[in-house]
């Protein structure tokens, strides 16, 4: 059976526990019950038949014999003018008792009794004994020294009346409570989903786009954990959307100027009548589309940052091995630049962090440096071990930057106003970024001895 509700699934589930818990014991219970109603019956045919032994023992075997001999049976309760009545119904026709001497001869019985044949039981036996339409429980007594043998009976109906009533008491019962059980776990399981119920309405009533977190008045215990991890996941899905739409913004910011400079040179040369003009031209739209590129790479580089890309496990990186790949990937540009770099690496130093993020981070600090430095400058990478901490400085003998605005330059798209070349104000973002991702500190420093800017960044060590 396929339940597509969670509250249809929990109630079946605990009717069909309630059923499998409640019918076995009700059934046990009736079994021993009508066991102990069984024993007392028997015990009761026994204690008749005891008193019966201690009235034949005064009335003597010769006068029980007398009275054999003159025909005479006790009178059945149906045919007595005095028979007992209890709440309306009579008793004594379902119950009787036998007399025979050591021959099997019949002295005494009652008139229901008179026709059930002895059937030499040993003495305290019970047993059952069927004649006509009834069955008979009886318990045989023999007095060894008169040579009597006293048998104590009892039909089956009042047995069997009581074993109905049993079933009906346990089992009636069981039968109308499991539909009004089943009635009243319905009402209590949608008591108890209620939170379920508020979380889709909170859910179904959000904005799109809102970062408010859901939260539920009196939310229980075990639904407390899905909320947390529900706003968790939202509020990242919400930081993604944004870093997305943030991302295509800058795009369409930062990719126009180079586009719309590359197309304006091909058309120049694609008018251009002279071939020095025309190649110029193409030279012109080279360099917009090498801009292009780098301006790209960096709007990449910031984007799976900001999504957490290094956001896995971190691993234990060797600065100096990742500082060793950033130069020699810029070779080509510091050979170029006219500008001298100079790097003081220690052997070894292990952090626990992501390589990628690390090695965007120098190599953005490094190619600000050059920015920012005149031709002939000098730019200096240093990474040493300072207590419990990792230090990488980047300094170079630029212009440096004003303290009031070195904060600012952390932000997307801002630039010195006196950077060398072709920048887009990207590259200190990636540098915090990478900073954040590892939990570190970097400052903007005057350089010491002159003029020019000291960035420091501060990492813990593995």
């Amino acid at each position: 059976m396929t339940l597509a509700s969670l509250r249809s699934r929990l109630l079946v589930l605990i009717v069909l526990v309630l059923a499998a818990v409640l019918l076995p014991l009700g059934i046990l219970s009736a079994k021993r019950t009508l066991e102990e109603v069984n024993e007392l019956s028997d015990g009761r045919l026994a204690q008749a038949a005891r008193t019966l032994e201690v009235l034949v023992g005064r009335i003597g075997v010769e006068q029980l014999r007398e009275y054999r001999s003159a025909r005479l049976l006790v009178p059945s309760v149906s045919n007595h003018p005095q028979e007992l009545t209890v709440q309306g119904r009579t008793f004594e026709s379902e119950v009787g008792f036998q007399v025979f001497d050591r021959d099997g001869t019949l002295l005494l019985a009652t008139e229901n009794l008179a026709v059930v044949p002895n059937t030499h039981a040993s003495d305290g036996a019970f047993e059952d004994v069927h004649k006509g339409k009834y069955k008979w429980r009886m318990f045989t007594l023999i007095m060894e020294q008169d040579g009597v043998i006293i048998r104590a009976g009892e039909r089956y109906d009042s047995r069997n009346e009581i074993t109905r009533a049993l079933w009906l008491e346990h089992g009636l019962p069981t039968l109308l409570g499991l539909p009004l059980l089943a009635l009243l776990v319905g009402w209590a399981i949608r008591r108890g989903l209620g939170p379920l119920e508020s979380l889709a309405g909170a859910l179904t009533r959000r904005e799109p786009g809102s970062r408010e977190p859901i939260h539920l008045p009196d939310a229980p215990l075990e639904l407390r954990p899905v909320l947390t991890a529900l706003n968790d996941q939202i509020e990242r899905l919400e930081g993604a959307l944004e870093r997305e739409r943030q991302f295509s913004a800058d795009v369409a910011h930062e990719l126009r100027t180079p586009l719309a400079s590359t197309m304006i040179n091909l058309e120049d040369a694609m008018a251009s009548a002279q071939p020095d003009e025309a190649q110029a031209a193409l030279e012109a739209a080279r360099e917009c589309l090498v801009s292009l590129a780098r301006r790209t790479e960096q709007l990449l580089a910031l984007a799976r940052l900001e999504a957490g890309a290094a956001s896995g496990p971190r691993s234990r990186v060797d600065l100096r091995e990742i500082a060793l790949e950033v130069v020699e990937e810029m070779s080509p540009v510091i050979g170029t630049g006219g500008v001298e770099l100079s790097i003081e690496l220690p052997v070894h130093l292990f952090v626990n962090g992501y390589g990628v993020a690390l090695g965007a981070m120098i190599r953005n600090l490094l190619e600000n440096a050059f920015r920012h430095v005149p031709h002939g400058g000098h730019v200096e990478l240093s990474i040493r071990h300072v207590e419990r901490s990792a230090v990488i400085e980047v300094a170079d003998d630029g212009p440096g930057i004003p303290a009031e605005r070195r904060a600012a330059m952390f932000t997307r798209f801002q630039r010195g106003v006196d950077t060398q070349g072709e920048g887009y104000g990207l590259g200190l973002s990636i540098v915090k970024r990478a900073v954040e991702l590892h939990g570190a500190v970097i400052e903007l420093l005057d350089r010491e001895g002159g003029s020019g800017l000291r960035a420091v960044v501060t990492l813990p060590l593995a």
